[in-house]
C-alpha cells in the first residue's frame, strides 16, 4: 500500500472515532506550517498503526488514555478520552485504566486524567 493510500484509509478512520469536525478543526489549527505533522499523523498513526487488526480500536484507546495520562498530556487525553468512548469502552474501563495510572504514574497524573474523563464524559452525556 503506498503512502496515499495509507493516509486516505488513515484519514477515514480518524474521522471515524474521532468526529469530521474534531478532525478538520486539528487539522486545520496549525494551518501550512501543520500539514506536514498532520499528513504524518493520518499516515503512519492512523493508517498504519491504528489500522492494523492485532488488537481491537476499543484496547488500543485504553492504551492511550493510559499513555496520555502517565504522560500528563491533557488535550490529547481528551482527543483519546472520545475515540475511546466512539470505540466502544466504557466509564468504568476508562476509570480502570486511570487507577493503574495512579498506582503506577502517580496521583497527580491520575487526578487530572479524572478531572478531563468527568469533563469528557459529562459532554458526551449532554450529546
Amino acid at each position: 500500500m503506498d503512502t496515499q493510500e495509507l493516509y486516505q484509509r488513515g484519514l477515514a478512520l480518524r474521522r471515524e472515532m474521532l468526529g469530521r469536525d474534531a478532525v478538520d478543526q486539528r487539522m486545520n489549527a496549525l494551518g501550512e506550517f501543520g500539514k506536514p505533522l498532520q499528513d504524518f499523523i493520518n499516515t503512519y498513526a492512523y493508517g498504519d498503526v491504528w489500522a492494523r487488526d492485532a488488537l481491537p480500536l476499543a484496547t488500543k484507546s485504553l492504551v492511550m488514555i493510559g499513555m496520555m495520562a502517565a504522560a500528563a498530556r491533557p488535550a490529547e487525553l481528551r482527543v483519546h478520552l472520545k475515540g475511546a468512548l466512539k470505540n466502544g469502552c466504557s466509564a468504568e474501563q476508562i476509570q480502570e485504566v486511570l487507577l493503574l495510572v495512579a498506582l503506577y504514574c502517580g496521583i497527580p497524573a491520575a487526578n487530572e486524567a479524572h478531572r478531563a474523563a468527568v469533563e469528557v464524559l459529562r459532554e458526551i452525556a449532554k450529546t
